[in-house]
This record gives structure tokens, sequence and C-alpha cells, in this order.
């Protein structure tokens, strides 16, 4: 194709009208389909039951000018009925070719690298289905008797939803460009074209070549590449779509221990090799409980400011946000909570996006124990606090139907169902069983549980089932039992339900109201040694009234809005949108437009519109618009220009 027609098909790609997605060269020869319905999974056309991707390698070029990646996938596929076509998911990519062939020799996943790979190919019949605004275009491929093999030819679009292009003043460095993925709920589709269920696991390999001194990095291991020009991976354990994960910037990496390490750019080393060297003993301690680790590795890389999120567990190499780097390791539950997800999650996962509290409520419940297991009860039990407390504010936004653990979201974009319900209310169900039947019961009944579901996707329905089994018969005398349909299934919590408590907060409690009342100033605030948890107790405890010289006293004495604690930061910015104090103004702004994690964001620009602030908002927001992640762009263009989204949407 000439490349002035393939430049201007991408433009188009670019176009915000969704008709546009799955736009190929070669359209008008061969109609698409005009219904593709979705197969189990609500939010994927696949249905494995009849063809399967087992493996697949990508082979693609990193182009940072035209902001796309380009090149090829082939896919191995298991056919359980001969007569079905395969079915996989896109969204907004150009498809180019589609050729099938059948494999010289049997493939085994153990040895096999499809990145490259010379077969006999021939083209395919394929068809592209109509767009659906949340789920993109199906592709179908008719697969002739004997055909094993698949190979797609495509190029991404440059605002393909699962991908952030950032130029070399959008990162720390400002040295490079950055390229880095995030899959999750279902953007795996939009940068390759996949099976796109987490119900749907395959191991893969990859070739990615990228421009000098961008370094390409994946999660999975290091292998070596048919190209001299390229870099290779391979995952050998099978994974779903959504966490295949690539990161291309100038980095630099910093072994931590035996098996663990970190990726950054080069000024973020020393900081973060610092703030994660408890990393090693993490893993220990959750082996301890729960089985040994089974993906050989743990590094993690730390992301430029815009990543959206606190951090994304892909095996092998965990994604984290830089707003961790405290610099006292006070924020590393976060780094617990991601390698967590090495068993709840990547080892045994949510079947769809429905069962989402079966990867991030048992998450958080692992990371508690790991805290507690290295730094103590007490510290663990003030997270449990604070999670109680962010779960109570989710419950007073949400409805009730996104409030059960066992959602809906059938017609739904699945990011719809990603709350503190799934994490916090899910981690609260787990609490209650284990102090239901003791930790001698419960702890044995989480190892079985990973062991007997590794590798596998799991439903609610499996997990009620495997609880009726696998726990005790009855609880421990004096304990109640737990009603699960009622955690599951009704809104809010059962008032049963355990209410977590810690001491280092009483003390708190006690000064907040003589403080208020200006009967305690903010010089003889007994804070010398307050946690960073303590410090966000203490300014949620804070009441709607508190009169505004207690704050600026509070900002004068500890230098709040000057905070290198972002968790200490956001809630202080937040607090001063809220009771109208305007001496942060400026550290707002400059928060704003630096970081790019919708923990942070979302309430900070909701309480600038609570405030009646909101053409301060939006002012904000477009000046900070082009550096945020297509996922917070959306969330925020929802919050902020609900008129022209809504329009955006219904757009045919």
């Amino acid at each position: 194709m000439p490349r002035a027609l393939q430049l201007l098909l991408a433009l188009l790609l670019a176009s915000p009208l969704p008709w546009l997605a799955g736009c190929r060269p070669d359209a008008a020869s061969v109609p698409p389909v005009t219904t593709m319905p979705a197969g189990p999974d609500p939010h994927s056309v696949a249905r494995p039951a009849e063809v399967r991707v087992w493996h697949f390698g990508l082979d693609v070029d990193v182009d940072f000018a035209a902001r796309t990646l380009a090149g090829t996938i082939t896919l191995a596929v298991q056919r359980d009925d001969p007569r079905a076509p395969l079915r996989l998911d896109t969204r907004a990519l150009l498809i180019e070719r589609v050729e099938v062939a059948t494999a010289p020799a049997p493939l085994r996943r153990e040895d096999v690298v499809l990145a490259g790979f010379d077969a006999p190919w021939r083209a395919a019949t394929w068809q592209l289905g109509a767009v659906d605004r949340h789920l993109g275009a199906g592709l179908q491929v008719e697969l002739e008797p004997g055909v094993d093999l698949v190979r797609i030819t495509y190029r991404t679009s440059p605002e393909a939803s699962g991908l952030q292009w950032l130029t070399p003043e959008q990162t720390g460095d400002h040295a490079a460009p950055f390229l880095y993925s995030q899959s999750q709920a279902i953007h795996a589709r939009s940068w390759f074209p996949c099976q796109d269920s987490p119900g749907i696991r395959a191991s893969y390999d990859a070739q990615v070549r990228a421009p000098a001194p961008t370094v390409p990095l994946m999660a999975a291991d290091p292998i070596p590449a048919r190209d001299p020009n390229a870099k290779a991976f391979a995952m050998r354990q099978p994974i779903p779509a959504y966490l295949v994960a690539l990161a291309v910037g100038r980095v630099e990496f910093r072994a931590l221990g035996e098996r663990t390490g970190v990726w950054a750019e080069p000024s973020m080393l020393d900081r973060a090799a610092h703030e994660f060297a408890d990393i090693e003993r993490m893993l220990g301690a959750i082996e301890a409980l729960y089985g040994p680790y089974r993906w050989g590795r743990y590094d993690v890389l730390v992301l430029p400011p815009a990543f959206p999120f606190g951090g994304m567990e892909n095996p092998k190499l965990t994604f984290a946000t830089p707003t961790i780097i405290a610099g006292d390791r006070s924020l590393v539950s976060l780094v617990a909570h991601e390698l967590a997800h090495s068993w709840s999650g990547n080892l045994v996962t949510n079947a769809t996006w429905a069962d989402l509290w079966l990867n991030e409520g048992f998450t958080v419940y692992i990371e508690r124990r790991i805290i507690e297991a290295l730094f103590g009860r007490e510290r663990a039990d003030m997270d449990a606090v604070l999670g109680r407390q962010d779960l109570d504010e989710a419950f007073a936004e949400l409805g009730a139907d996104d409030q059960r653990l066992r959602l809906s979201l059938d017609g739904r974009d699945p990011d719809e169902g990603l709350s503190d319900v799934a994490y916090e209310k899910g981690a609260l169900l787990l609490r209650a069983l284990e102090e239901a039947y003791g930790r001698e019961a419960f702890d044995p009944f989480l190892l079985a549980w990973f062991e007997g579901h590794a590798f596998g996707s799991v439903t609610t329905v499996e997990f009620e089932a495997f609880a009726a089994e696998h726990l005790p018969a009855a609880p421990l005398p004096g304990r109640a039992s737990v009603d699960l349909r009622a955690w599951l299934d009704a809104p809010g919590v059962p008032a049963s339900a355990p209410v977590p408590r810690a001491k280092a907060f009483d003390a708190i409690d006690a000064v907040v109201p003589a403080f208020v009342a200006g009967e305690l100033t903010a010089a003889a605030l007994p804070s010398a040694a307050w946690t960073p948890q303590q410090w966000l107790h203490f300014l949620r405890a804070l009441p709607e009234h508190t009169p505004q010289e207690r704050l600026v006293a509070l900002d004068a004495a500890f230098g709040l809005t000057r905070s290198g604690n972002a968790e200490i930061l956001a809630q202080w910015l937040e607090l001063a949108i809220r009771q109208g104090y305007r001496g942060s103004d400026a550290a707002l702004e400059s928060f704003l437009l630096g970081i790019g994690r919708r923990k942070f964001l979302m309430p900070l620009y909701r309480a600038l519109l609570t405030a009646a602030r909101g053409d301060e908002a939006r002012k904000i927001f477009a000046r900070a618009r082009p550096g945020y992640h297509p996922i917070t762009q959306a969330s925020l263009d929802e919050l902020l220009h609900p008129s022209a989204a809504a329009s955006a949407t219904a757009s045919p």
C-alpha cells in the first residue's frame, strides 16, 4: 500500500467517529458482517469452546513519530469445532492482510516462537463486524480444514485506548519519548487482535523494534531475537490478554534481590531502588502463606507520572506510578498489592469482569497480610481503616446495583465496574471469613484455592461451590457464620461485617475536636511521630466546618502544600478545595498538570465542580488533557463535559 494512503487511513482511524473503528484497506471488497454476538464473556466476541488461541507471536515496529505500532501477529489455534471460524476482538485497528497456514510440525508451548515465523502462508477470507461503542469490532477469520495458524498484518491507531505515547517533555528525564500499554480491562484489543477476555489464556512471544536510545521491555522473559535489530521476549505461562504489557523508553535496571529488581528512568533509579528494597522480603512472606511464586522473576517498572493507575500487575513486570516514591517507604503497600496479584488475578483470574472482586478483593486481603507480616498488625489495621473509609465514600456515590460484588456489566464498559467495592468490600468479605473460621482454617483454604485453580479463570459461582466444600462446616465457637449471598448480591455490607480498628488512630480522633474548636493550635498537635497513614486519617477527620484559619495554620506549621507524599498532598488539596482555602491553588494546578493517576485526579476535579470552580477545572483540564492517558481522558471528559461526552457516545 502506498505510504500516503497508509497515513490517510491512520488519520481517519484517529477520528472520534466510532464507525471508522476497525476500518481496513480492502473493506469494500469484503463487506463486514452486520452482527457478531458476544461469546460466553459479554465483553468479547470470542468463542473459545469452538476455536481458541493458545499461543501467539507479536512482531512489531514502534513508530514514535506516527504514534503507531505496525507489524504482524501470528496466532496458533486449537479447533474444537472444525467448522467454526476464529473470532477475535479489535478496536480501531487497521487490518491490512489476513493469512492462514498449517504448522509443518506440532507446536509446543515450551519452545514455540511465532514472531517472524515462516510458513506457506495463503490469503484468508475474513470479515469485520459492526462497531460496538464499548467492544470495538469483531474480526472473523474463516478456517479451512487443517489450518492451525493465522497471521494478521495490522497497524494501530494513534489514539489506541491501550497505548500512551509520551513526548520527551512528558517524561521524568525529558531525554527520550516513552510508550507504555495499559490493557486492562478490554484495551488489549486496541493494540493487537486477540481473544480479549480474562477467561481465555494464551502464552506468547514477541519481537519489538524501537529507535535508540529507547529500550523495549515486556512483561515476559528476554529471549534471543530472530531479527538482530529487535528485542525479543517470551511468556511461557498462559495469561489473559489484559496482562500482556509493553513499554518502550530510556530506562535502566537495578537488581534488588535474586529474583527481583527495578527499572526506571535514570534520574529515578536510585530513589526507586531505595523505595522498593523490601520486595524480596514481601515475596517470601506471600510464599510462606500461599505457596510458591510461579513466574520466575518479579521486577517493577516505574513509569512517567502520566500513568493512570497506582500499579498494573503485569506478570513478571509490574508497572508502577512514581507517586508511590515518597522517600520513606510509607506507600509500599501498593507494591505489596501488585505483588499479591501474582497469586490472585494472575495465577487465578476472574473469568469475566463481573467477577472482578475475585481479583481485587483477594489481592487487598493478601496485601494487608504482607504488610502485617513485614511491618506489624497496627500498620495493616491502619490501612484497613482507611480502606473502609474509601469504601463508604464509594457507596455514597454508587447506585445499589454497583454496590454488589457480583456485578452486572452486560452492555456496559467493564471499566465502569472498577471501584472500591471490588477492592475493599471484597477484602472485607475475606476478613469476615477469616474471623469466622480462624486463620488456622482460612489460610489453608486460600492456599488450596490458588493451587486448585492455578493458571485458570474462575467465577463467583465457582467460589461459592469451593467455599461450601472446603471451609469448615461451622464457624469457631462464639462466631457467626458468613452469609455469602448477602455479601455477593446485596448492596452495602452486612450489619455483621468486621469493623477495622487501629489504636494509632484513637489519638488522632481525640485531638481533632480540640483543634477544630481552636483549643489546640496546629503547632501543639502531637504529630512528631505521626505516620503518613495517621496524617491521612487526621485530614479526613477534619469536618467541613473547619475554620479556614485552622487550615492556614496547618499549612504554615507542616508545609502540607509542599508535601512530597502524593497521598497526603492529594488529600490536603481536596480538603483545601472543599474548605475554600486558596493558599494551595498553585500546588493544585501543578499537581493536576503533572500527575495522571486517576485515584487523585477524579476527586480533585470533582471537588472543584462541587466548589463552583468548574470553569477553572475545565481550563486546567484543557491544558493537562494531552498528557493524560486515554482512560483518564475519557473519565474526565464525562465528568467535566457530560453533554459532549453523551453526544459522542450516542453517535451512530
